[in-house]
């Protein structure tokens, strides 16, 4: 306090003396110059000028540090940065000037203590408009006043006064004026005046910067300091903005080389480069070495199969020889290619385990240098199977680009034999690929389980109405119901003359291929048939069309679940229940061929519609098949296919091999039946293995070749089949029988039971192709499928009626040299498939005359028609004679007897004297004549063996010889059998009924 006390006596002595001299320099100037001052004093108080008129604020503040900021303000607008710099120099000159002036009133640096007003200096940057704002504190007295000494300076520039015309002018001349004045309005101005003039003795040169910072800038710096802030925002807002979207972008770099890096979350998927389904030919596969013949590297295909003898022909896999050191098995993919995936399997052998348990990988794209694929650590080892039959996946972390891999073999259980199938998708490119097929139809290319194949149908039907209709035909044994599709112009009604056609598929639920391809073909249909497709319309107004894409949903949906490369060759093969469907029917070849070879046929079995053999329904039959076999019965079907896989062409019947004759029923046949030598000759090849044809052959290589031939690949058989060689001969079709006989199967039960003749078509070596191949095999079959429906309307057509225009059904027709009949449909129509020729026709019906017409086949488009009209018979007299006396045979008497019975009847019934005289009368003719012949041949046959010189034989042909007289023991009506006119040396063989129809009675008789 004492300190304090000490300096405000030096500054009230400093004061007073600068009054006093201040007084006597004033006292010498004129009046004029002190009312000049004076209004430049005044002049300096307004607080500023008026926005809109630019007039001065002529109101005073009663607070001097703020007029003084005010002014400072203004000046501060009017004045550049280069003004207000120079003003500081020239005033810089002159306080250096007036210090040395006042020198020595002035005491010593006592005053230096409050020297803390300099504390404003450290906000002396200008372009903080913020840093003044400490003047206005009250605790420091020094900041208000100190700014008054520039004050005069800056009104003389503004008023237009330059110090520098009056040199001998004070620098504060108006100070002493403004005390007087403000003492006036004021009484505290004494205080104020104290403070104002405290840092012009205490302040030196050093002072340039607090009078800057003094001007009152709050109005400017707000708004600067807003408009900073503004722009700091913006800045900041764009700054932000801006490292979000790089950080953006650094995660989207980040995330896309995160899947290109060593380990993605997701692998690539791509489909198969093609070993299984064969589009990898031979030569681009390579191995290290082979075991023998073979196991060659082109064995070593997914789900191949090895022949009955494999050590002899082929094996079920690709096997190295186990004396060499390094094993690889290589593809060639022709191109560079995007490897992601390699499948493996064991081998195919029944006896065998041999598999791969862990390999390698290696790429190149020159089969020179080679790249082990690694895992980021080291090289990377995939494991293999654990079993033969099971495939096994591995995919690549990334996909690789190269054109050769190789599989390199590590580990194997048993001997090194491998199946493999790899995965690749192919680069964009100009090169045409296998694997990129744009179909010519916009149809639905992928596989549909149970319920998106319901509804894919429903959509279909919805779409055309008019011309589809779904049913089913029954139930699995899981009990799903097997869905049919009809298409026709009158759907679910039978039109009289318009034949039926089916195709089926999926009676094996891994043969994945023929249900998409019906469902491909129910879309087509409809949609050409919208679009005025003409072949389309003409197939649906003429043919009664039924499709059935899956007849084992059950086995289906487990083969779905697997996937199209992941199920092996067995799986989903068999129903639930374990049945094969396809060779689940019953044998009636069996049943024709033992009665064939006791000479029943067709007298006690006829050669077509042979009935079930009793309670076999009821036995080992698949639910499916029971549904299938009261489909088959319902619709008289003239034509059909089922569509398998797992090799590529078509077979027709019969299926099953005929068992070789024993040495006794030979004998037995040809002494009883005489048999010609040409139909020896072909029992003596059945002996040996040959081939079993149908009375139908060459119809059926018909059929098999218009499907085989319009397919675009089937007969490209360079390379063999799928499994083995080529064994159809470059053609694509195949006797079933000679290839690999079955028993029961499908085509011989449609073909004995039924008017339908059936075929198997086998569409590819890949029983579930990818998704991405269904494209290539609609294009391969789609022309087959339409020409194999036409061929329904090839041979002729027509209707049985009575006299009085009334259909007859279940007439037998029969063509002349082919024995095989069919039936009329419940409406009297039939339709019989011949190729192009003359026939001979008869049409026979149970209590009606039979007759027979020429008909003519042509090669146009279309059946011949050829009608029948039948006049009823007196067959049911003769049966109600017959059951007059009990049903029991009539014997036959002598020839004297005979006329002596007739004329006895003559005198009982006059009335049919006439008729039952020349029937007779032709009877005993006939029958003589029958005697006659039996006799000359049994002579001729016992001179030859007479000259053999053979016991047995000669015991044989004395035992015969008493047969001829048991011929008279048999009923009249059983000479009509026997035509002796056109009798040859087997009467079976080429037999022309009379007048009897071909059926079964309920009578008995006795068999020569």
């Amino acid at each position: 306090m004492l300190y304090f006390r000490e300096m405000r006596a030096e500054v009230l002595v400093v004061w007073v003396g600068l009054s006093l001299c201040w007084g006597l320099v004033t006292a010498e100037e004129p009046a004029e110059e002190k009312q000049l001052s004076r209004a430049k004093a005044l002049a300096r108080e307004p607080r500023g000028l008026i926005g809109d008129g630019g007039r001065w604020d002529t109101e005073m503040s009663d607070e001097p540090a703020e007029v003084t900021v005010e002014e400072k303000s203004k000046a501060k607008k009017k004045k550049s940065p280069e003004e207000i710099e120079a003003a500081k120099a020239k005033k810089a000159a002159e306080k250096e000037a007036k210090a040395k002036k006042q020198k020595a009133l002035k005491p010593t640096k006592k005053p230096k203590p409050p020297k803390p007003t300099k504390k404003p200096k450290p906000p002396k940057p200008t372009k903080k408009p913020k840093t003044p704002k400490p003047t206005k504190k009250p605790k420091l007295v020094t900041t208000t006043a100190q700014p008054e000494l520039r004050l005069p300076l800056l009104e003389e520039e503004e008023v237009g006064l330059e110090t520098t015309n009056q040199p001998g002018f004070p620098t504060e001349p108006v100070e002493p004026d403004l005390d007087k004045w403000i003492r006036g309005h004021k009484k505290e101005a004494t205080t104020t005046e104290v403070i104002m003039y405290i840092p012009e003795e205490t302040t030196s040169v050093p002072f340039v910067g607090p009078w800057y910072e003094e001007y009152d800038y709050s109005d400017l710096a707000e708004a600067i300091a807003k408009k900073q802030q503004e722009e700091e925002e913006r800045a900041r807002k764009e700054k932000a903005e801006k490292a979000e979207q790089q950080r953006k972008q650094w995660e989207e770099e980040e995330a896309e080389r995160l899947k290109k890096a060593a380990f993605p979350a997701q692998p690539k998927k791509c489909p198969p480069l093609g070993l299984e389904s064969h589009r990898v030919d031979d030569d681009q596969l390579l191995a290290s070495s082979q075991s023998h013949h073979g196991f060659a590297a082109q064995r070593g295909r997914l789900n191949m199969q090895s022949s009955e003898d494999e050590e002899d022909m082929y094996g079920g896999a690709w096997c190295a020889e186990p004396e060499d050191k390094e094993h690889w098995f290589q593809v060639d993919a022709r191109r560079e290619v995007e490897f992601t995936g390699v499948i493996t399997q064991g081998k195919n052998s029944e006896q065998l385990e041999d598999f791969v348990s862990s390999y390698f990988v290696a790429f190149s794209n020159d089969s020179r240098d080679w790249t082990v694929l690694h895992d980021g650590y080291a090289e990377w080892l995939f494991y293999g199977n654990v079993d033969k039959e099971t495939p096994v996946m591995s995919q690549f972390a990334a996909p690789v680009v190269a054109r050769y891999i190789r599989i390199l073999p590590q580990s194997w259980n048993g001997s090194l034999c491998l199946r493999a199938e790899v995965l690749a998708c192919q680069l964009p490119s100009s090169y045409h690929s296998e694997n990129e097929v744009n179909a010519s139809d916009d149809l639905d290319f992928r596989h549909h389980n149970y319920k998106e194949m319901r509804q894919m149908m429903k959509v279909i039907n919805e779409e055309c109405p008019n011309i589809t209709r779904i049913y089913n035909i029954g139930k699995s044994s899981q009990g799903l119901k097997m869905y049919a599709m009809e298409i026709s112009d009158n759907p679910g009604e039978h039109e009289t003359g318009e034949p039926e056609f089916r195709y089926t598929a999926g009676l094996h639920g891994n043969e994945a291929l023929g249900r998409e391809l019906l469902l491909l073909l129910m879309q087509f249909l409809c949609k050409e048939y919208r679009d005025e497709n003409p072949r389309v319309r003409r197939l649906v107004d003429g043919v009664r069309i039924h499709l059935v894409p899956s007849l084992n949903p059950d086995a289906y949906e487990l083969a779905y679940e697997m996937g199209s490369e992941m199920g092996n060759w067995a799986l989903g093969h068999w129903t639930e229940e374990g049945y094969d469907i396809f060779q689940n029917f019953p044998d009636l070849n069996s049943i024709l061929w033992g009665a064939e070879d006791r000479g029943w046929v067709p007298r006690i079995v006829p050669n077509h519609h042979i009935p079930l053999p009793e309670n076999f329904l009821g036995g080992s039959l698949a639910v499916e098949t029971k549904a299938i076999i009261s489909w088959m019965e319902r619709s008289p079907f003239v034509l059909g296919a089922n569509l398998q896989a797992g090799e590529k062409m078509v077979v027709y019947p019969f299926d099953m091999q005929r068992p070789p004759i024993s040495l006794t029923d030979s004998r037995r046949w040809r002494i009883n039946a005489e048999m010609n030598e040409e139909t020896w000759a072909r029992i003596q090849r059945q002996n040996e293995g040959a081939l079993r044809e149908t009375p139908d052959d060459a119809m059926f290589r018909w059929l098999a070749m218009s499907y085989a031939h319009s397919h675009l690949t089937m007969t490209e058989t360079y390379w063999g089949s799928c499994h083995g060689d080529d064994v159809t001969g470059g053609q694509g079709i195949v006797n079933r029988a000679s290839w690999k006989p079955v028993v029961g199967s499908m085509n011989d039960f449609s073909y004995l039971h039924t008017n339908c003749f059936e075929l198997s078509v086998f569409l590819g070596c890949d029983k579930f192709p990818h998704e991405s191949e269904l494209a290539l095999e609609w294009e391969n079959n789609r022309e087959a499928l339409l020409s194999f429906m036409e061929q329904v309307n090839r041979g002729i057509k027509g209707i049985v009626r009575d006299m009085e225009g009334n259909p007859l059904p279940n007439a037998t027709i029969t063509v002349e040299g082919i024995r095989h009949d069919v039936k009329t449909a419940a409406s009297g129509d039939y339709w019989r498939l011949l190729n192009p020729g003359e026939y001979k026709v008869t049409a026979k019906a149970d209590g009606h005359t039979p007759q027979t017409r020429l008909c003519m086949v042509g090669y146009d488009t279309g059946a011949t028609p050829c009608s029948f009209t039948l006049a009823k018979s007196n067959w049911d007299r003769i049966k109600e004679i017959m059951a007059r006396n009990g049903n029991r045979p009539i014997r036959l008497v002598t020839k004297t007897n005979r006329v002596k019975s007739t004329a006895s009847s003559t005198t009982a019934q006059p009335a049919v004297t006439g008729e039952e005289s020349q029937a007779n009368s032709q009877r005993a003719e006939r029958l003589r004549r029958f005697r006659l012949m039996r006799r000359r041949k049994l002579r001729e046959r016992l001179r030859g063996r007479v000259t053999t010189t053979t016991l047995p034989t000669t015991t044989t042909t004395t035992t015969t010889t008493t047969q001829p007289p048991d011929a008279e023991s048999t009923t009249s009506w059983y000479n009509s059998w026997f035509p002796v006119d056109s009798y040859t040396e087997n009467p079976f063989d080429t037999f022309i009924f009379g007048s009897a129809p071909t059926q079964e009675y309920n009578f008995e008789y006795t068999i020569d």
